[in-house]
């Protein structure tokens, strides 16, 4: 199992914080993100925004990254600060 994470906005716009994602066919973080679009089609716009950002186990990650089973994938939109 993969556990999946979002935050901030994207939980407010998905309309969920964390869910499961059984590991199978799954290489990269671009094949978690095509099984989650594939579950919930409405979600396509959200998580396939340029400018999301995502963390593999803690550290942060971008689409073409490895993903393994039990690994935690976190999405969220960019942060500022000031």
């Amino acid at each position: 199992m993969i556990q999946i994470k979002f935050f901030a906005r994207l939980r407010d716009q998905l309309g969920t914080a964390d869910l499961q994602l059984p590991y199978e066919k799954i290489q990269q973080v671009a094949d978690v993100q095509t099984a989650l679009i594939k579950q919930h089609p409405d979600w396509q716009d959200v998580l396939m925004a340029a400018n999301i950002l995502v963390a593999v186990n803690e550290t942060m990650s971008h689409k073409n990254s490895d993903v393994s089973d039990g690994d935690e994938i976190a999405f969220f939109p960019p942060v500022t600060g000031g």
